[in-house]
């Protein structure tokens, strides 16, 4: 492989994963292809590549080409790459769980409404002016200790003063027990 080959793929995989985690999963799948089959496919890089194709053909629908990959990358010569790839390949073969419809949220398809419809949602977007301005931190409120209740602190002082007899007692224990 030659170190133009090696460059363009780098270029491929980090267009891939930009467009991918940008949501063009089309787009993420073609650069990710192109860059795989420019690298060796029992490399490391050339494992880091397909196993984010994986996921690019997940989200582009494309789960049938998502576990054959899985299956090839199962016995890649990268332990990461294989133990990645089986653990992807569990989750694929994972039943799908029906969501009850309240569950999900819809999302309204903007590319139905006519242009000036569009126009009209866009330009209702709030403005700076329109925005209102974040309330200022109030001042802290002092607190009048003659009416705060003090007695549980007693626990405190207790505590305390054991401590200091406790290690009063082994410092004495030091100092006597060393013949002189």
């Amino acid at each position: 492989m030659s170190a133009e080959s090696l460059e363009i793929a780098k270029t491929r995989y980090q267009t891939g994963k930009v467009a991918f985690e940008n949501g063009q999963y089309r787009e993420a799948v073609e650069n990710l292809e192109k860059a795989s089959a420019l690298l060796a496919g029992n490399s490391r890089l050339g494992g880091e590549v397909e196993i984010h194709l994986v996921t690019a053909y997940e989200a582009a629908g494309r789960t049938d080409d998502a576990i054959a990959l899985c299956e090839r990358l199962k016995r890649h010569p990268f332990f990461e790459i294989s133990k990645q790839a089986r653990q992807m390949l569990y989750i694929l073969k994972a039943p799908k769980l029906k969501r009850p419809s309240e569950w999900m949220t819809q999302i309204p398809d903007l590319g139905t409404l006519p242009d000036n419809e569009l126009k009209i949602s866009i330009a209702a977007k709030p403005t700076k002016s329109s925005v209102q301005q974040k309330p200022k931190p109030t001042e802290p409120e002092f607190v009048d200790l003659s009416q705060v209740n003090t007695r549980d602190n007693r626990f405190i002082w207790v505590a305390l003063i054991a401590i200091g007899l406790t290690i009063s007692y082994l410092v004495w224990l030091s100092f006597s027990g060393t013949p002189g």
